[in-house]
């Protein structure tokens, strides 16, 4: 069935168009992810299609079937109602049951703890509505979506929450809505993984793969793109390019794209040339034949001035000497009341360490890194700073500033020039430049960047200063793919130290040694590898139905400073040890396997991380090669790894 199909469709604020005269149709079924740089125009591309703008030409004809159900990144509320009166906002009779049957259930229990006693009438009644309109199969989904996306106190006023349980709720609402629009409905969905945590993420995978729906989304998750889109599509330079198949196909057709409209630009260059001088000989009478020469000239010349801009971030950074001494925490204490945030814990860093630090929302991650730069004081242990060390915080906060004031000034504010790595300096106007602020962007007002931009400008700020320990929560939160590629190729060269928070698995695994798990209740946990190790090493301990941690805990990855104990874990993570080892040691064959698998996988890692560096720069028909490798690559270490931890356990 045809869903949408744009013709000519043509939006611009200010001179330049964010698009120009582009095309496309979705058809049902489809599953389309779209990417751009930060400010093109990807979100107001999905708010004309939802409705909620206009373009300034073209059209835009949705089948009279079809109902477009949009997500946001700022989703809106009703401020003055409850998360429940939001999420069930529609009059429909089923969804109109069930907000009565969880009110009803909602009631009982607070009477309940009250001490007061309920005659069950109400939920009686909305037990009978319910069965009435059998509404209990769509009641059991709206619990599975309230649930996995941590949906609690339905009665909590939505003007009190934070941004992330404002994005959740707001997913849930519209997954909810999807559930009862017309059989026929096209779901867009703007950044939707933004402050979910990783099994959140992975959940919204398989919901959205087990619905049958026609989805267009915009995300910076490389992962989750791949796991729910078969198509993407590019908006780039005022069009729209489309690619089938996943992100690593993209890139490489990208390339290709880009190498053969370079080529085509030359070849028209050598043409203007010749057509150019026979313009100038030519008499001011022409004939039919020099006419239509004539018209053939100005298309020749108007694709030999074409310009391929592919501007680049560029991250250079003159970092501050970073002494011997950078961070040590001893048995550090940290508690909310009875939350426990920290107990016991104790770390010392070392010189270029990577560290991801992972965990379900509010078990204490942003708090632990406010503990480490001394932003909150400890409730008990050390925290000791080298003298050298300068933090670089990219928070979730965002930029902060006291008045509305333009992009050039707000920079300056922290300093007029930047020293560069390789020596010398620059203003910050020509910092602006290298972070993709031309000279007119520079005078834009920060309350009208866009979200991404925003991030870019808070990244600058943070650089500007010349940290040596990069502290970045929750950094892919609103960058676009080209710049989070870029930032990830920095930080893999950057000298100093990085601890990671993030929700972002291809993020995660292409930068982070070993993680910080944060399990809860002051338990922290040193995990020896990437996010998606972490994750395998879970899944195979569910299906054998017993905690191996302690034992891994222990372990350390190759060059890796993981001396972390937490009070009682660390008696916890002998004794499970020793317990190991007493079930069966191991033999010699297998301790020499298990010492050339550790030498394998970061040999295999380098290859796969200098491939995938160089893939824009090798010619096209080296590229194809080099993609196959690195596919060969990754099924030889999702091997190597599924037999290193098999070792391990013996070990």
């Amino acid at each position: 069935m045809h869903y949408v199909t744009v013709e000519n469709l043509t939006k611009a604020y200010g001179i330049v168009p964010l698009f120009n005269n582009i095309s496309f149709h979705i058809n049902e079924g489809d599953k389309i992810a779209l990417v751009a740089r930060n400010g093109v125009g990807k979100s107001t591309l999905l708010r004309i299609l939802s409705g909620k703008e206009t373009p300034d030409s073209g059209t835009v004809w949705i089948n009279k079937d079809v109902t477009v159900a949009l997500f946001e990144q700022d989703p809106k509320f009703d401020e003055n109602k409850t998360i429940l009166e939001n999420i069930f906002h529609t009059e429909n009779p089923v969804i109109k049951a069930i907000k009565e049957y969880e009110a009803a259930v909602d009631a009982a229990e607070e009477a309940a703890e009250s001490g007061k006693e309920d005659d069950g009438q109400a939920i009686s009644d909305a037990l009978t509505k319910m069965d009435d309109l059998d509404a209990w199969s769509f009641e059991s989904k709206v619990k599975e979506i309230m649930d996995k996306l941590n949906i609690h106190h339905l009665k909590q006023n939505v003007a009190s929450l934070s941004g992330g349980q404002r994005k959740r709720v707001a997913l849930a609402q519209t997954l909810i809505d999807l559930g009862f629009e017309h059989q026929h409905t096209l779901l867009i969905m703007d950044e939707p993984t933004n402050h979910l945590d990783v099994e959140m993420i992975e959940w919204l995978e398989h919901y959205l793969n087990g619905e049958n729906v026609t989805l267009l989304l915009v995300t910076h998750d490389r992962y989750f793109l791949d796991a729910v889109s078969e198509e993407i599509w590019e908006m780039e330079r005022s069009e729209l390019y489309t690619y089938k198949g996943d992100y690593a196909n993209y890139l490489e057709k990208k390339t290709a794209r880009i190498e053969s409209e370079l080529s085509t630009i030359d070849k028209a260059k050598n043409t203007f040339r010749k057509e150019l001088e026979w313009m100038r000989k030519q008499p001011k009478a022409r004939t039919t034949k020099s006419k239509s020469r004539q018209d053939n000239f100005y298309e020749v010349e108007a694709q030999a001035k074409k310009k391929i801009e592919d501007a680049q971030l560029q991250l250079e950074v003159k970092m501050t000497r970073l002494g011997g001494k950078i961070a040590e925490l001893k048995k550090v204490y940290k508690s909310y009341g009875e939350k426990v945030i920290m107990k016991g814990f104790e770390y010392t860093f070392s010189r270029g360490e990577r560290i991801g630090v992972v965990g379900k929302n509010g078990v204490g991650k942003s708090t632990f890194l406010n503990i480490l730069q001394g932003i909150e004081p400890a409730d008990s242990g050390k925290v000791n700073i080298g003298d050298t060390v300068v933090f670089g915080n990219f928070s979730q906060q965002g930029l902060e500033f006291k008045e509305d004031m333009r992009v050039i000034e707000y920079v300056k504010t922290f300093a007029e020039t930047f020293p560069l790595a390789k020596g010398g300096s620059m203003s910050a106007s020509q910092f602006l430049e290298l972070f993709l602020f031309p000279g007119d962007k520079q005078y834009t007002y920060l309350s009208s960047l866009s979200g991404g931009e925003k991030k870019r400008l808070q990244l600058l700020v943070i650089l500007f200063m010349n940290p040596n320990f990069l502290i970045l929560d929750e950094p892919t939160n609103d960058l676009d793919l080209p710049t989070l590629g870029v930032l990830e190729n920095f930080l893999s060269e950057f000298q100093g130290c990085v601890l990671i928070v993030s929700h972002d698995r291809y993020f995660m695994d292409r930068l982070v040694d070993h993680l910080f798990v944060f399990e809860g209740d002051g338990e922290i946990r040193d995990f020896p590898g990437n996010y998606t190790l972490y994750r395998e090493w879970l899944k195979a301990n569910e299906k054998k139905g017993k905690d191996k941690w302690g034992e891994l805990g222990k372990m350390k990855s190759e060059g890796a400073s993981t001396n972390v104990v937490a009070g009682p874990q660390a008696q916890t993570s002998t004794s499970n040890k020793q317990a190991t080892n007493n079930q069966r040691k191991p033999t010699y064959n297998e301790k020499k396997e298990f010492e050339a698998l550790e030498k394998e996988m970061k040999d295999l890692e380098a290859e796969k991380k200098k491939l995938e560096d160089s893939l824009g720069n090798l010619p096209f028909e080296e590229i194809s090669k080099a993609s196959i490798r690195i596919g060969q690559i990754g099924t030889l270490l999702a091997d190597k790894e599924m037999r290193w931890l098999e070792l391990s356990e013996v070990m």
